[in-house]
């Protein structure tokens, strides 16, 4: 199996000079193989002609509402007398519409373990949609929808019996926070496991993933700063960077010259009015973006940092465990010392298979945290149960288990990644992100198109998950793909043959750049494979 890249090599005092650091930059570039084909002419004019008729015939279904002439299946407020509305369900018309019209492809019920296979509840319209029932029928269909990336999400094995051991001692939940006797001894535990695990002096964990952005980033900027974050980041960076008080400045998606120009632009200028120079400056980004499937140019920001005295805020919520020759996530991918990263921040709820989130970086930072942070001082800590499911699978990923099995399982989501973005090219369809992905996004655009592949490949037995504005941009709809190493070679097999019968039905073979151009080489399978 290939390396996803060569280790970025240091001279034996471990200072680059010039000419060597040239050699490591395009060491790691030749090996940086990611797709972000073109929007084809034709796919973008239908695209924008069926946004133009579902705002049309949006209006008239609105006026037809207004005056009576139609019943709205949705949800309404009640009129109070001398009382404004309290909400609207009026007032964003996209959702008002669109959502609608595909809203039998999300929300689907699941009523199983989440791994490589899963059961739907099957459930029934009788009004467009407005409202569903279950039929008492589930569907055993295939799982490329969830964040189960090396295939911790089960039901049996050594993490759910470690599991159910500590649900035993400690109760399914404390209810009081770290500093009300919330704090246990499996905490401190999984605190110190996870510091070990990234390498770093010290780390700080919470009971809620998207807390963990949300609620410490206006802990660690305030009014005065500058935040410059990547226009695709996280809808939790966006909130933490709203209640932060700080500037905040937007930079073109994991593009260095960009933010180059932003962070000397902001430099120059300073501060907005008084013009003094800000009080800090600081990157965020995300390791992998879940949308786009694509892998932070980590090397490129770490050399801006340094270069104009910024910090670094790096989320790894879907690179943590999916991404390294360890698993350590972008920093191990690129092979980068992890204290070049200030601020570490990373889920439980993908590789696994868990709840929380953690920060880490220095033992000032997380001291600093466990006194000011929200979402450590006003919320319950992270229940046993979950913990140590962290802490099993976190184990087993670093070996400490005794066992190889977190290496291969490491390994294996590198084979199937790979093996399925090869696949999807080969059908012809476009696909975005990096080859190391284990995000695939499979780009569909039509609105109409997005439900209607959504329910044939459900239809034929595999789940997947669609995407429409505004997650992403208006002509950029897709299917997103989760590869999990608990994915057989078989599994995606019949996931690529089904994708290639339904790619014909909704007409999507829009690639034409020729397989050579995604530098993909063939990874044969080993014997021995995950199930």
């Amino acid at each position: 199996m290939a390396k996803p890249h060569s280790p970025v090599k240091k001279t034996k005092n471990g200072v680059l000079n010039g000419k060597h650091e040239q050699t490591v930059e395009r060491t790691w570039r030749d090996d940086f193989h990611e797709s972000f084909e073109e929007t084809p002419l034709i796919a973008a004019m239908y695209t924008y002609l069926s946004y133009i008729m579902l705002a049309i015939f949006g209006h008239i279904r609105d006026v037809c509402y207004y005056y009576g002439l139609r019943h709205a299946g949705q949800g309404t407020e009640p009129e109070i007398k001398g009382f404004v509305p309290l909400y609207s369900s009026w007032e964003n018309f996209f959702l008002r519409h669109m959502y609608r019209l595909i809203r039998d492809s999300w929300d689907r019920p699941v009523g199983s373990v989440a791994g490589a296979k899963i059961d739907i509840l099957e459930r029934v319209s009788h009004d467009h949609c407005w409202h569903f029932e279950l039929t008492g029928k589930r569907l055993h269909v295939l799982n490329f929808g969830s964040y189960n990336y090396l295939g911790f999400g089960e039901n049996k094995g050594p993490c759910v019996e470690k599991v159910e051991e500590i649900t035993k001692q400690c109760g399914l939940g404390i209810a009081a926070s770290r500093q009300d006797y919330g704090y246990m001894e499996i905490h401190k535990e999984l605190d110190e496991l996870v510091a070990d695990f990234l390498g770093l002096e010290a780390a700080i964990t919470f009971p809620m993933g998207f807390a963990t952005n949300s609620m410490n980033l206006p802990c660690l900027v305030r009014k005065g700063c500058l935040i410059l974050s990547d226009d695709m980041n996280h809808a939790s960076i966006v909130l933490g960077a709203k209640l932060s008080g700080a500037v905040v400045k937007i930079f073109k998606h994991n593009d260095a010259k960009d933010l180059e120009h932003k962070l000397k632009e902001s430099i120059i200028h300073g501060q907005p009015k008084s013009m003094r120079p800000w009080k800090k400056i600081l990157i965020v980004v995300e390791g992998i973006h879940s949308m786009e499937g694509s892998i932070l140019p980590l090397p490129d920001i770490i050399k801006l940092k340094k270069k104009y005295k910024a910090y670094i805020y790096l989320d790894e919520a879907h690179s943590i465990g999916a991404l390294g020759p360890h698993g350590r996530g972008v920093t191990d991918y690129f092979g980068i010392d992890p204290k070049e990263i200030d601020v570490m921040m990373g889920t439980f709820t993908k590789s696994f298979a868990s709840a929380g989130g953690y920060i880490a970086g220095s033992k000032k930072l997380i001291n600093y945290l466990r006194v000011y942070s929200h979402s450590s001082v006003y919320s319950c800590v992270m229940s046993p149960p979950i913990a140590q499911q962290i802490i099993a699978s976190m184990k087993i990923i670093m070996g400490l288990d005794g066992t190889g099995e977190g290496q291969r399982r490491i390994n294996q989501l590198l084979i199937n990644a790979r093996y399925f973005r090869r696949g999807l090219h080969k059908i012809g369809v476009i696909v975005y992100g990096n080859r190391d992905s284990p995000v695939v996004p499979l780009l569909i655009y039509n609105p109409s198109k997005i439900s209607l592949f959504s329910r044939e490949t459900l239809k034929r037995g595999l789940a997947t998950v669609v995407v429409g504005f505004p997650a992403t941009a208006l002509i950029e709809g897709r299917a997103r793909f989760c590869v999990s190493a608990a994915h057989t070679k078989e599994m995606m097999d019949e996931a690529l043959r089904l994708i290639a019968e339904v790619a014909d039905i909704v007409r999507i073979r829009f690639s034409r750049l020729p397989l050579s151009h995604f530098c993909i080489d063939d990874v044969p399978f080993p014997v021995s494979i995950l199930i």
